[in-house]
């Protein structure tokens, strides 16, 4: 066996043998199947080797890629690049620094059978011989590429390789280890821009065979028993930082840096422990939560500053500073969930949302991120979120103004938009009467309610055959149907204008008839309306009828299905959502864990859980305030049970819903068949 492939044998026999430890020491992160969702246009996630919140992700780029790079289905690669963003629309954002173990003329394909993936950890085995293997830090990728021995070394790097275009570029070879710059790239969907400093280092000396304004080829020469080791250090601030943060890793063996990165993936996602799941719930179920920890990103420099998104330069306060956002989608679910099962870091996260509100804000991306992101509409509502779970120490007041300044210019002009700007009026309103701002207050109050009764009764109220049409139907990704259900803060007043017995009947006639979209984030929470109806069997049904059941789905992400989907939403393969169905960088995720653990937050900026049937028998959530959450179900004997009855620590739950601050004093969650 040539020492090559005998390597590449030792290093999948460690895997497996990780595995054995880790079915033994029930570690959690051995149920997170990364390849689930990352075939074709069914997800659009990767197997990126990465830490949680990190702004490096490495993997390859496939060749046609996906829009997070890498597709499973194509073996050809265009290299591997060393940032992207989970699960997002339009073409993705990131794909930098790309480099290829060979000559850049040359094809490169990966081998499927030497291919394998963990948190933390990827590695493979491509068809010119060489083994290339990855793990990550906060801010650097780790990168090693085991060359076929007495083969010449070579190396080309794409310095201007981007999923969005390139605005400017620019590399320094420093030396025979050493090559430093930036790349300045479009934001998703090309709005805004980012740029990204750079200082790359490698652990044997390279020759330059041939380098242009953007790329270079180099070689390691032929006689190198060891593997040739790349770390990519990345900084929003500039090269000398990026260097800064090199060296700070320099003494960390891969090994070191691998070990690490999979200590605090198991740290975070052994915050909830199952009993009573099969092996493929609890797959689907830590898989769905690894992908919630992706974002956003740490972004604050190793001696404490961040790019504000005005271009200066800050030193931070008493926050972390994090980028990279896609609030439309994340919003929902996503951000409630970590303010749950991780409200230190999420302190850190509202107060940076707070931050672009007093540096400059947009809807999509500035001229000046840190790092690639998406879209920031709605961020009011997860500060707001934020601070009715107890989060208090956040800066209202410093975000205040830009606050304002968002909410008097937020559109109406179409229905789907008037309802959108409501959620944020409404948040506004509260967020004012934190602050004694009562004038603010009653004037947020009175937009979000006029605005939305006026939208209701024109466009909504009164259904008809236009409902059901997703395309080219004037709204964002929604029918009527699906726009219908976005304000629940509003549920008195639908009540009260059709009765309560008609609005139950028609919300049970939109899910009997497959009206709903699981693929696009409009209306996910509308099972749960279900609870504050008082038909609380019927939220538990439908739940468990969405992710169970094989359903005829009508519509994908952006309009109907030429031919309706067939099947389920989230499935246990590399095709594992539904077609043109975005996992939204982690918002699909976050759906199905509250979902699978029969909690879930109805109204983003309130403190209430709506209580639903668990998929599992018992659930230990682990909070970071060190106390603990029991979830249990007490004479099931069906899946398809309903509850009857619910305590907390013995007190009877009435109404289906308990309050977040008195859920995090800890205590048990009993549910009684």
């Amino acid at each position: 066996m040539r020492k090559s492939n005998l390597y590449f044998a030792v290093a999948i026999i460690f895997l497996i043998f990780s595995n054995f430890s880790i079915v033994s020491a029930q570690k959690n992160s051995e149920y997170v199947k990364i390849f689930i969702g990352t075939a074709g246009d069914n997800g659009q996630v990767d197997p990126a080797a990465c830490v949680p919140y990190g702004m490096a992700r490495v993997c390859p780029d496939s060749d046609p890629r996906s829009h997070a790079g890498y597709d499973y289905d194509i073996t050809k690669i265009s290299g591997f690049s060393v940032n992207r963003i989970s699960g997002i629309g339009c073409s993705g954002a990131g794909g930098n620094i790309s480099i290829k173990p060979s000559l850049k003329e040359t094809e490169l394909y990966l081998d499927k059978n030497y291919e394998m993936a963990m948190p933390g950890y990827y590695i493979t085995s491509l068809d010119n011989g060489v083994k290339a293997e990855f793990t990550a830090t906060n801010n650097v990728a780790f990168e090693q590429y085991h060359y076929p021995i007495w083969k010449e070394a070579l190396m080309s790097i794409n310095f201007a390789a981007s999923f969005t275009k390139v605005l400017d570029v620019k590399y320094e070879i420093v030396s025979d280890s050493e090559i430093q710059g930036y790349i300045q790239a479009g934001n998703t969907c090309d709005h805004g821009a980012y740029k990204l400093y750079f200082n790359l280092t490698t652990s044997r000396p390279f020759t330059v065979k041939s380098r242009t304004e953007r790329e270079a080829e180099l070689s390691f020469g032929s006689e190198g028993l060891k593997p040739v080791e790349v770390r990519v250090a990345l900084s929003p601030i500039n090269t000398e930082t990026a260097k800064k943060e090199n060296e700070k890793v320099k003494k960390l063996t891969f090994e070191q840096v691998k070990k690490q990165a999979a200590d605090e993936w198991e740290n975070i996602l052994s915050r909830i422990e199952l009993k009573g799941a099969s092996e493929e719930d609890k797959i689907m179920f830590y898989t769905s939560l690894y992908r919630v920890f992706l974002s956003p990103a740490n972004v604050t420099s190793l001696d404490g500053k961040f790019l504000g998104t005005d271009g200066g330069i800050y030193p931070i306060e008493d926050f972390t500073y994090y980028s990279s956002w896609s609030m439309w989608d994340t919003y929902r679910t996503k951000f409630p969930l970590i303010t749950l099962l991780d409200s230190k870091n999420m302190r850190n996260f509202a107060n940076s949302l707070c931050n672009l509100y007093a540096y400059g804000k947009k809807d999509w991306a500035t001229k000046f991120e840190s790092t690639p992101t998406v879209r920031t509409e709605h961020s009011i509502a997860v500060i707001l979120d934020a601070y009715k779970k107890g989060i208090t120490n956040i800066n209202l007041t410093k975000a205040y103004e830009g606050m304002k300044k968002e909410m008097d210019n937020l559109p109406a002009s179409r229905p789907d938009q008037a309802l959108e700007s409501c959620i944020d009026w409404w948040s506004m309103a509260q967020i004012a009467g934190i602050l004694n701002k009562n004038e603010d207050a009653e004037k947020y109050s009175q937009k979000a309610k006029n605005t939305f009764i006026e939208t209701w009764n024109k466009d909504f109220k009164n259904v008809d055959s236009t409902f059901s049409q997703m395309k080219d139907n004037g709204l964002y990704q929604g029918t009527r149907w699906q726009y219908r259900w976005a304000l629940p803060q509003y549920l008195d007043y639908m009540t009260e204008s059709l009765g309560k017995e008609t609005l139950t009947s028609q919300l049970d006639y939109y899910f009997a008839n497959n009206l709903f979209n699981q693929s696009n984030e409009v209306g996910l929470h509308a099972p749960y309306i279900f609870n504050r109806l008082g038909k609380y069997e019927n939220s538990q049904k439908n739940i468990r009828r969405i992710i169970k059941e094989d359903l005829v789905h009508r519509y994908g992400g952006n309009a109907e299905y030429p031919k309706p989907y067939v099947g389920k939403p989230f499935r246990m393969a590399t095709e594992g959502f539904m077609p043109e169905m975005d996992e939204d960088d982690g918002t699909m995720g976050a759906w199905y864990v509250f979902s699978t653990l029969g909690l879930y937050p109805l109204i983003v900026g309130e403190s209430w859980y709506e209580i639903t049937s668990p998929f599992f028998d018992n659930i230990t959530i682990k909070l970071d305030n060190g106390k603990k959450i029991n979830i249990k179900t007490k004479n099931r004997k069906s899946p398809d049970d309903v509850i009857k009855k619910v305590t907390f620590n013995k007190a009877p739950v009435s109404d289906f819903r308990i309050d977040h601050n008195e859920l995090i004093k800890g205590g048990t969650l009993e549910l009684e068949y």
